[in-house]
């Protein structure tokens, strides 16, 4: 077991899944016929003719989710209806036969690159159009559209595909050529992360609500990520059992409990992606959901060792609706006011502490008593090993109490303090003056720990 754990803390992100971490938050740009049919799932008969922002503007597309923080830009190139947002030469099914005629992936990928954003894009697997779905030839169709794309707008940060399957008209399903995809990407775009269920570098966290895990691992058992690079030997009970029944939903994926019976570990970290409104295509009906509402799925992905994937739908003009707009810069004003400037302090490991429970003494330049926030890091160079941890203040009349207690830690975990007499009696508050020092306590971890950073806010 012990020679198990040691090669679990050498499972390590590669250069591109820590460029994708860095990303932490990125916007979803979900905008096809569905935005004009009212659909969060088109048919694929829908008429080209439907497609007609007459008022297009990506640049007000990066403006909006650059004032919430965001680094980058997904457009869906082509949505499971199949209506492609670019003039692809292999369909009739796209833009140049609308009345609009122009290229968005082109016009969506220049606005990033004025703007300062990265670009990325989605690109169905599903294809309710194509005749040749449910047939061998359709993963020509897939590869020839997706080298359009991966050649002719540029540098690409992200691909990124969903396994929806339907039936093709022969009621054949598709069997979708992943590796093929993958090589090709790895061709032309070698520094994109690639997104999909099942890896090779980004997985899906298992829910479309913002829902983290208690406990959120980027490294996991192979047989959930079987497109990523497997990094570890089998576990002590993999010749005594299995994980057949694994899957992104599993709330233990990284868990001891899983990579015991592991026929080897994969770093593939969680995507977080849900949308500013109940539905992924712009609806005239929906609002965008509350401030606090994204303020915690914030939390709960960035915070919690995963990366946002924030869906903003432009509507039948072609823009970002005011109301979207109005909740994306009040976020962006949150995340400043919140965690704009850390406070000064001094950090020093207490002596004597070992290596898998190392202790820090995190004292403040002056006393304080508005601490909200703190804000740990491991150092992925040296792969994810923190399996639990609690913070600790301690006053000046040498009263010390619990804030907060965490799990993983990872590429980033935002630890909210929490007030430990909230609910009780407020006599039984014994605290006397402002906190002044904090402790950090390493409970356990799989090898030597290797933090990166300790900010406080």
């Amino acid at each position: 077991m012990k020679q198990f754990l040691e090669q679990s803390t050498g499972v390590c992100p590669s250069a591109r899944q820590k460029a994708w971490f860095n990303m932490e938050m990125y916007a979803f740009i979900h905008f096809g016929v569905n935005t004009y049919t009212d659909r969060e799932w088109g048919l694929g008969n829908e008429p080209e003719t439907l497609f007609n922002p007459v008022d297009l503007d990506c640049d007000q597309w990066v403006e909006a989710v650059k004032a919430a923080g965001c680094t980058g830009l997904v457009l869906t190139a082509k949505h499971h209806d199949g209506f492609c947002l670019w003039p692809s030469k292999y369909t009739e099914h796209s833009v140049k036969n609308s009345p609009f005629k122009k290229d968005v992936v082109a016009m969506a990928a220049e606005a990033c690159a004025k703007g300062g954003i990265k670009f990325g894009f989605y690109l169905s697997p599903w294809d309710r159009n194509c005749k040749l779905y449910g047939t061998p030839e359709y993963n020509d169709y897939f590869c020839n559209q997706l080298t359009e794309l991966l050649t002719g707008y540029g540098k690409i940060f992200y691909i990124w595909f969903d396994n929806a399957c339907g039936e093709g008209e022969n009621g054949i399903r598709q069997e979708y050529d992943f590796d093929r995809y993958f090589q090709l990407i790895r061709k032309y775009q070698p520094q994109a992360a690639i997104f999909n269920d099942f890896g090779p570098d980004v997985r899906w966290c298992g829910n479309e609500a913002g829902t983290p895990r208690t406990s959120e691992w980027s490294v996991v058992p192979s047989e959930l990520c079987r497109y990523a690079l497997v990094q570890s030997g089998p576990g002590p009970l993999a010749d005594q059992g299995g994980l057949p029944w694994i899957y992104n939903t599993d709330k233990e994926l990284g868990a001891l409990s899983n990579i015991m019976y592991s026929k080897g570990l994969v770093y593939c970290p969680a995507e977080i992606d849900v949308s500013i409104r109940p539905g992924w295509f712009w609806h005239p009906e929906e609002n965008p959901r509350s401030l606090s509402w994204l303020f915690n799925t914030y939390l709960n992905s960035v915070g919690h060792n995963a990366c946002l994937n924030l869906n903003v739908p432009p509507n039948r003009n072609g823009r970002i609706d005011v109301r979207d707009v109005e909740r994306l810069q009040e976020f962006g004003a949150l995340l400043k006011k919140e965690f704009g400037t850390p406070y000064p302090v001094h950090i020093s490991q207490l002596p004597g502490s070992g290596p898998t429970q190392p202790e820090y003494v995190i004292t403040l330049d002056q006393p304080h008593n508005d601490l909200r926030y703190i804000i740990l890091e491991e150092d992925l160079d040296f792969g994810q090993r923190v399996e639990s941890f609690s913070i600790t203040g301690e006053f000046f009349d040498s009263s010390k109490f619990p804030l907060y207690q965490g799990t993983t830690i990872g590429h980033k975990q935002i630890c909210p303090l929490q007030d430990p007499f909230s609910g009780q009696n407020p006599l039984t508050d014994t605290t006397n003056g402002p906190l002044h020092r904090l402790k950090l306590t390493i409970r356990s971890a799989r090898g030597p720990v290797h933090l990166k950073s300790i900010q406080v806010f």
